[in-house]
């Protein structure tokens, strides 16, 4: 049985989140940021060649004072001075002129941002998410999505995490309750 899923182009939006320079430059699992990115890229160009809506999401703060700061018991690591280039997205990527950026503050894509409202006007009922980290950025995203009722593919193999473990929980246990979990080479646009 094929997991292979044919989807509109005029009725689907890819959303890339953080694929940008500091996010790559780090070590994450099952699959190396290489290898997501050269999915998420692919994925991209079938978007776009079929007149798809991209939406590549970027994480960046100034100066860390519009990020949260709950009292946790694994406390986030202090905010330190990144690269001027620590938010820009990898060049592979984009952005197109067709495309639509986003910078979030927070975890999620929608929370903060017009996210939402740039699907609805153009119609979009379904988006395929895909980026770093599964179990964070991903995730959050996944989950407001799921609340605003949009119908989601999760592309496995251009996602990645921290650590296996967490990848790995947050496929079997969120997406698989949020939508469909397919790879990259499952995915069509027409």
């Amino acid at each position: 049985m094929s997991n292979a899923i044919t989807l509109d182009a005029k009725k689907t939006a890819l959303v890339v989140i953080d694929l940008q320079k500091g996010i790559l430059s780090q070590n994450v699992e099952p699959y190396d940021a290489q290898a997501v990115l050269t999915n998420t890229v692919t994925l991209a160009q079938a978007f776009r060649a079929k007149g798809g809506f991209v939406v590549l999401v970027t994480v960046g703060s100034r100066d860390g004072k519009d990020m949260l700061r709950p009292i946790t018991d694994q406390p986030l690591p202090a905010m330190t001075e990144r690269p001027k280039d620590w938010a820009q997205l990898a060049p592979e990527l984009g952005p197109e002129a067709t495309d639509h950026t986003i910078t979030k503050h927070q975890w999620g894509a929608f929370f903060g941002t017009d996210l939402d409202l740039e699907l609805r006007r153009r119609g979009i009922d379904t988006i395929v998410l895909c980026g770093i980290s599964t179990s964070i950025g991903v995730e959050t995203t996944a989950r407001e999505a799921y609340q605003f009722g949009y119908q989601q593919v999760f592309v496995e193999d251009a996602m990645a995490a921290m650590d296996v473990t967490e990848h790995e929980h947050t496929v079997r246990y969120v997406f698989s309750r949020l939508g469909r979990i397919r790879a990259t080479t499952d995915i069509f646009i027409d």
